[in-house]
Parts: structure tokens; sequence; C-alpha cells
């Protein structure tokens, strides 16, 4: 009888934490902030010499294909003193600070969801600048895929129908609210939202493999494909223009993969053929094997004399989305 009472105590402990923790996760309040900004806890003396400066340089880089340049993630500074204050909410929290040791923790929804939180200390600026040139490029990706699904969450609120890339492609695509449909064609979906100042475009349409591994010159193969893409369906309101890759500068081509497909990821601006409109593109060729093809997923948009980072983000939520059916 004693045993158990003692094993049915043990239980009921264990039960008890394991339910409280559950419970704290369940009451985390929401967390806060714009897209692409990252809360920085550091006090001023820190953050007004080289460990700031590192930081600038490091998490406000420059964004690869955009015409103008423009921060990788839009910063705010708070002195670590208001840590436990309302700031602690932001959804990327990144906290600097002298300690008795080198050390670095990253947690999730930790204080707010969803949420990523880093933790960087060191006895001396030295070991704070160590660790940040180690663990920026981790901390920079777990922010922007962190981003990414907040930006995906935030478009699930209001989708319209994928029914047609589902019909055509054999891919589901999360759209967001205010996009429509701007040209149906067998092989290809052109699909636009229009703003005050300009315009959001997502293309879909599929090219066979050799298409882009004909050679060794991916990036030439798919800037070809683009301009002969632009021609066929993407016009200016003035006779003879058509959109192109930008001749003067050569686009970013990465390799990554999307639903654990072999991707190229390319990078760059794009402009109309005999007139002056231009803009930043991204493009995805995703190797599908299966159906012998690539898919290609493009975002292009047009916000002249404006901030375009956050748009082609949204653009990277949508294609980033996608699903293959079969």
């Amino acid at each position: 009888m004693k045993k158990f009472i003692v094993v049915f105590l043990v239980a009921f402990s264990l039960f008890s934490c394991k339910e409280s923790e559950a419970d704290k996760k369940a009451i985390l309040p929401e967390s806060n902030g714009r897209i692409n900004s990252v809360s920085f806890f550091i006090d001023e003396a820190l953050w007004n010499g080289e460990i700031g400066d590192t930081i600038r340089k490091k998490f406000a880089a420059p964004v690869d294909g955009l015409p103008q340049e423009e921060p990788l993630f839009n910063l705010n500074q708070y002195p670590t003193k208001i840590f436990e204050g309302f700031a602690r909410k932001s959804r990327s929290i990144v906290y600097v600070a002298k300690g008795q040791k080198a050390s670095f923790s990253a947690q999730t929804d930790k204080y707010a969801k969803p949420q990523k939180v880093f933790f960087i200390t060191g006895k001396n600026n030295e070991e704070i600048l160590h660790i940040l040139e180690e663990k920026t490029p981790e901390i920079i990706q777990s922010i922007k895929a962190s981003e990414i699904t907040e930006n995906q969450r935030r478009l699930k609120k209001a989708l319209i129908s994928d029914q047609k890339v589902r019909d055509k492609f054999g891919i589901a695509l999360e759209i967001g609210a205010n996009y429509k449909y701007d040209m149906v064609k067998d092989n290809f979906l052109w699909i636009r939202k229009e703003f005050t100042s300009g315009y959001n475009s997502v293309l879909v349409y599929e090219v066979p493999i050799n298409t882009i591994e004909s050679d060794s010159s991916v990036i030439g193969n798919i800037i070809k494909m683009r301009d002969s893409i632009g021609k066929q369906n993407i016009h200016g309101v003035l006779p003879n223009t058509w959109m192109i890759t930008e001749e003067a500068y050569a686009p970013y081509l990465f390799e990554t993969k999307i639903k654990g497909r072999n991707t190229y990821l390319t990078k760059g601006t794009w402009e109309l053929k005999n007139d002056f409109m231009a803009g930043p593109f991204v493009n995805y060729a995703i190797k599908d094997e299966r159906n012998n093809r690539y898919l290609i997923l493009e975002g292009f948009t047009y916000n002249p004399s404006k901030s375009k980072r956050d748009l082609v983000f949204e653009l990277e939520a949508i294609i980033q989305s996608v699903k293959f059916l079969k």
C-alpha cells in the first residue's frame, strides 16, 4: 500500500509539472512587432561601440536584389534594465550583455508567442564579438524563417481560392486577400494585388528540366527563360514593351530547398523593355523530378520611390507556402 501511495504521488507530481508548463505556454500573450523588426536589448555603452557597429553591419546589411539599399531588418535598441517590461513581448529579441562567462542560448516562445529570443553574454567585448561572429548566421536564418511563418499566418486570415493553381499545376498555394487572377492560360498564371502606389505579382508556370539544365550556365538559362515568358505574357501599356531581366546588373543566384526539392533562387531587378518601369523580383525554380519539370514560382513588385523589402518578403511567404499535390 505504501509503495502504491509513493508511486501515485510521484506520478501526480510529474503530471502537475507537465500540466503547469502546458498552462504556462497556453497563457503566453501574443507577441508584437512589425515584420522584419528585431529588438536588441543592449546597453548604450555597448551599442555605441564596436559591438553595436558589428550588430548593425550584420543585421542591417543591404538585402540582395533590391534596386535601392534597404536593411535586412529594422533594429530597435532598448537598455537591458527595461527587459522585464512590455518590450520583451517583441517577436524577435536579441539580448546582449556582459556577464560572468561567455554563453549563447536560443529559445522559442519564452515570453510571448510566436517568439524567438537569443541571449549573448561575455566577460568582455572580445568574447561577445566572437559569439556574434559565430552565431549571427544562425540567428538571422532563424529569424527570417519565423518571419516567413508569421507572414503566412497573417495571409491565412483571408485567403483567396487557389483552385486554378491546383487544377493547372498540381500544387496548393496560400494566396492572401486582395490578390486576383490577372491572367489565366493553360500553362501560365499571373496573380496580382494592386495598392495605391503600385502592385505585387505572383507568376506560376512550368518548364521542362532541360530548359534550365541544358548546359552549365544556370543563371543564363533562367534569364533567357524569364525574358521569354515576359515577352509572351507581361506587357506594358505602351506598344512594344515587355518585361525583361535588367540588363545592367546580373541577378543573384542561390541554391536552396523548397519542400525538400532542390531549388534555384534568383533575385534581381526586372524592367520593361522600351519603357522606364522597373522593380525587384524573386524567382524560385523548383526541380520536380516526379513530373519531369521545373515548377517556376516568381514574385515581382512595382512600388516606385518607396520601400520594397516587405513587399518582396510577402511574395516569398506566398511562394514558400507551396505544397505539391501529386
